[in-house]
């Protein structure tokens, strides 16, 4: 029974070693001259003007969350495209009444301001 697994540890085993091996020839190879611009914080291509602690507004997550909500309801339009010919007229409605509640959700979130950055 056990010896069902033993390819499975020796996969663990052998892409761990290929893992540390990549790093340790990394740092032993690689240059190494740090100065006081490479040691400094940088991101989104702006230096760093403040405390990386300090809370986001809200607006941000909730636009966030909006795009991923309203990202992950288009996926479903592909298989729907895909098999349009296979599925006939009750696709056609599934799918109708399918965008009709998202474009609603999505009117809703429009006028709550929602959407509204500023």
């Amino acid at each position: 029974m056990l010896a069902s697994y033993f390819p499975i540890l020796v996969f663990i085993i052998v892409s761990l070693f290929l893992g540390l091996l990549a790093l340790m020839i990394g740092r032993i190879l690689g240059p190494h001259n740090p100065y006081a611009a490479k040691q400094e914080t940088y991101e989104c291509g702006f230096p760093s003007f403040g405390d990386a602690r300090l809370p986001f507004e809200m607006r941000y997550y909730r636009i966030a969350i909006l795009f991923i909500i309203f990202d992950l309801e288009t996926i479903f339009l592909f298989p729907w495209a895909i098999s349009f010919r296979q599925i006939g007229l009750q696709g056609l409605l599934t799918m109708g009444v399918f965008l009709g509640i998202l474009l609603v959700g999505f009117i809703y979130e429009w006028k709550k301001g929602a959407l509204e950055w500023v």
